[in-house]
């Protein structure tokens, strides 16, 4: 990983964009890590450069960009964070300095873990997005396990499959999700990662050939009825998500219709409802196949109109939302951290406090003192375990802890 290649990737969204901070953080970062190396070999700055690059994919602001350049420097370096407060500013100061408090969550004991929980939530709570650079930073660490012992393997994959992709999933984050479940899945369950690859890649390639012949079949419909979608596109599903819709489905990959799923971009959501009425048209849906969660959005955000229909023998399913739901599918609660262009000037989309109300829950909860053990017997059933979803008289949607009763 180069400077240049993540200039490039901002650049390449933002042209006026002002790097030169990011560049000054950059060689900050490399006097600082000059002479370390990783256990995997490589330099320390290219975990720096790597951890600064997935948040520039995720059109992140340019402070987090940032600050996940500098975010190993106090706790790795002899440089303290008064000196980056000074060259920086205090707002990076702060993000770096909460990725250094929380430090790394690790299973040493009952007391140990629960603690370093807390630390997490209590840093989600300051400032959300230091959780968007702890991601950052673990998406690297673990593109790098084959480096550690196999215990050490174990143990960090695990976590990142109990811990972290379960609060990228409450923030929205299905992007990094995806990819932080993806990357820790062969370490947890080699085995069944591997029949997982082997009896799905025969099934990928026929479903990516039957959404190639659907698109341009779609395009020459669309244009019929003289609409031109913003993008169109197979998007396939991924391993772990497979893997884990398969222990629902008796492990059948012949019942999972989304495989390779036909994503559809449009301007806006009356957009989104005429392209459903075109494909209804032209296909016969699936019965209990049409979800409507743009007018009821999943409670971590998710707007989308998804429909499953019958097509020459085949089944394919298509979801179809706007430039802005899809953003917020891909990166959740980052996307309100997103640069917008508004003429001259850069402005931030505010966050609903609605989004981050969970993390509070769990604060509170931190006060009542619960013993380690029952404290993460706690987090594990209200926030990373099953949830029910009930609809109140007004059409909201509560989420509750499974075993929930009609009073809570």
């Amino acid at each position: 990983m180069t400077l240049e290649r993540i200039l490039e990737v901002i650049k390449n969204k933002h042209p006026d964009a002002d790097t030169t901070m990011l560049e000054l953080a950059y060689e900050f970062a490399e006097r600082a890590h000059q002479g370390q190396k990783r256990l995997s070999g490589e330099d320390y700055i290219q975990h720096a450069l790597e951890t600064a690059f997935k948040l520039a994919t995720t059109d992140i602001d340019m402070p987090t960009v940032i600050a996940g350049m500098l975010h190993d420097v106090p706790e790795d370096t002899g440089v303290k964070l008064e000196e980056i407060k000074k060259e920086f500013g205090g707002e990076i100061a702060d993000l770096v300095s909460g990725i250094t408090k929380l430090g790394t969550i690790k299973y040493r004991g009952l007391k140990r873990y629960a603690e370093n929980l807390r630390k997490m939530f209590v840093a989600m709570a300051e400032d959300v997005r230091v959780i968007f650079i702890k991601f950052a930073d673990r998406i690297h660490n673990l593109k790098t396990l084959y480096a550690l012992k196999p215990v050490k393997q174990q143990r960090i994959a695990k976590e990142t499959l109990e811990i972290y992709a379960p609060i990228a999933h409450r923030l929205g984050m299905g992007e990094l999700q995806g990819e932080l479940e993806d990357l820790a899945f062969p370490y947890v369950y080699s085995e069944e990662y591997k029949w997982v690859v082997e009896v799905s890649k025969k099934k990928y390639e026929e479903h990516k050939r039957d959404v190639r012949r659907e698109i341009k079949r779609l395009r020459k419909e669309f244009e019929n009825v003289s609409f031109v979608p913003m993008d169109m596109y197979g998007r396939a599903k991924r391993y772990y998500s497979l893997y884990q819709k398969l222990l629902r489905k008796d492990m059948d990959i012949d019942r999972i219709y989304d495989l390779v799923a036909i994503r559809i971009i449009v301007k806006n959501v009356d957009e989104c409802y005429r392209v459903l009425g075109v494909l209804h048209s032209l296909y016969k849906p699936m019965s209990g196949r049409v979800k409507d969660y743009i007018a009821q959005p999943k409670p971590n955000g998710y707007r989308s109109l998804h429909t499953t229909v019958y097509s020459d023998n085949r089944i394919v399913e298509f979801q179809i939302r706007t430039r802005e739901m899809d953003d917020e599918a891909e990166w959740g609660i980052a996307a309100h951290w997103a640069f917008k262009e508004t003429g001259t000037k850069k402005q931030k989309m505010p966050v609903d406090p609605e989004k981050l109300k969970w993390i509070k829950t769990l604060l509170e909860r931190d006060n009542e003192q619960y013993k380690p053990e029952e404290y993460l017997d706690k987090i594990k059933m209200d926030f990373f375990k099953n949830r029910i979803f009930v609809f109140t008289p007004k059409a909201d949607v509560i989420d509750l802890p499974e075993g929930s009763i009609p009073i809570d």
